[in-house]
């Protein structure tokens, strides 16, 4: 008798129809690309900025990405981290921690650099600093589509007023 009810209750599920899934839905991921797989991109991204490989971008990076609500295309992000790599010589992201949900991946990125100048706005001028950025990304077709990103700010501008007083 139990495994007659199991096996009416599995037929049931497969009796059921499931809506066709968008190319951005969890469950598309699960099905054609594996869950595992969206971190493993994310790694590889990472390890194309840190390696400074531009022409490389396009494989993680899509045309249209949109970064902070602002269409920013593939170009110009391009010219946002090359920007991040002139103002920061010793510019190196490290993935402190790495969740997906596909087709979102959220990171909480560190850093621990030597500004050249101006930093977010703070005048940071040659000082060593330690930061983390939060960001979420969202993927389609195997690429980041939309960022968003938050950075603590608040922590640099504590290191800066530190810093100022040991010069004091």
């Amino acid at each position: 008798m139990r495994g007659s009810r199991a096996s009416s209750r599995r037929s049931a599920c497969v009796a059921t129809a499931v809506p066709a899934c968008s190319i951005s839905s969890p469950a598309f991921w699960r099905r054609n690309r594996g869950v595992t797989e969206l971190p493993d991109i994310y790694k590889n991204y990472i390890e194309c900025l840190n390696g400074q490989d531009w022409e490389r971008l396009g494989q993680f990076v899509d045309e249209k990405v949109v970064h902070n609500d602002r269409p920013l295309g593939l170009a110009g992000y391009r010219a946002m981290l090359e920007g991040d790599f002139c103002a920061i010589p010793d510019l190196c992201f490290t993935i402190q921690l790495l969740v997906s949900e596909p087709p979102f991946v959220s990171c909480r990125l560190w850093f621990d650099c030597t500004p050249k100048g101006e930093l977010f706005d703070l005048p940071v001028n040659g000082r060593k600093i330690q930061f983390a950025e939060n960001v979420f990304y969202k993927f389609q077709a195997g690429r980041i589509a939309q960022v968003w990103s938050i950075i603590d700010k608040s922590v640099i501008e504590a290191q800066l007023a530190g810093s100022a007083r040991h010069l004091e």
